[in-house]
């Protein structure tokens, strides 16, 4: 049985202010990008934050591919629609902040094997010499505003939409503003003649991404594969998945309760005979989450010979 009918409006009003907010974060972290490009230098930190920068894009490009996609009509081609369309989007976010991670810690780990001993010289700017190092503090500092003030915002919004791009997203952005904290840090050791600071930043800083992108790639694994619906911020049974199981169970009794997570849907198979009245989403799930209830089917155990 499908209950599906369509997002709330408060919903869809939701989404189209994560689409609004990722479209600001496309033109703010393209300012970044290119500020921090033009006062890189030598600096490994700061070539680790300007990689880090333009990866931290996709997860925005790929949660406004994904509603686009999410609105489509089924087709026969694909008859239940493309709300896996945000599943998929997931996978590739999740990839992208590992790829992140992954990049920073190997090229840390290499300059500080190398003993590689970074240099920032000066720069000649309206017939005065200064040191690059102020620039780049500039740029670092600037770089960590649009983050998080985007990432604080986008939080609450993907909790409300129960979607895990948009939170990954929002692990990016926290990404953006730690490694541009570990920037600055990187440059003031290197003007303290401190050479293994700037990796040793950057190192410290891509541990913390890594950690976040395993977790969120787990969750994005475990939902392709018609896992349980997971929670946004671990890979534990979401709460109003466990609000659902219990209000089956306590309608029908002992049974068996199948739930897969498709975007940000829940489809549900119940091991027993369809019953006379069939409960509505929001008698199981409330009227705030009923709309994630996208399907509800019931499937007799061998043996079932009904009344």
């Amino acid at each position: 049985m499908s209950l599906h009918s369509g997002i709330p409006r408060a919903i869809a009003a939701d989404v189209r202010r994560g689409e609004r907010l990722e479209y600001w974060t496309l033109g703010w972290m393209a300012s970044v990008v290119l500020v921090m490009w033009l006062v890189m230098g030598a600096s490994q930190a700061m070539k680790a934050a300007v990689i880090e920068d333009v990866l931290s894009l996709v997860p925005a490009v790929v949660f406004l591919l994904s509603v686009r996609w999410e609105r489509r009509r089924p087709t026969a081609r694909f008859p239940f629609g493309y709300r896996r369309a945000n599943s998929l989007a997931f996978l590739v976010a999740a990839t992208a902040l590992l790829s992140v991670g992954g990049f920073l810690a190997y090229e840390s780990v290499s300059t500080l094997i190398r003993q590689e001993h970074p240099t920032v010289g000066g720069i000649t700017l309206f017939g005065h010499t200064i040191w690059l190092g102020w620039l780049m503090l500039a740029a670092l500092a600037y770089s960590v505003i649009p983050p998080i003030i985007l990432g604080r915002m986008k939080q609450p919004i993907a909790e409300r939409i129960k979607d895990k791009v948009l939170h990954t997203d929002a692990l990016m952005q926290k990404a953006d503003w730690q490694t541009g904290l570990a920037g600055i840090a990187g440059i003031v050791g290197i003007g303290l003649g401190w050479w293994w600071a700037d990796a040793t930043a950057a190192l410290f800083i891509s541990l913390s991404i890594i950690k976040d992108a395993v977790g969120a790639l787990k969750q994005a694994v475990a939902e392709l594969l018609d896992g349980t619906p997971r929670a946004l911020d671990s890979n534990e049974l979401s709460n109003d998945a466990k609000q659902l199981v219990a209000a089956l169970k306590a309608r029908f009794g002992k049974i068996d309760v199948r739930l897969r997570e498709t975007g940000r849907y829940i489809a549900v198979e119940v091991d027993c005979l369809p019953p006379d009245a069939i409960p509505t989403a929001a008698e199981l799930m409330g009227d705030d989450l009923a709309w994630r209830l996208a399907s509800l089917s019931f499937r007799p155990e061998p043996g079932d010979t009904g009344p």
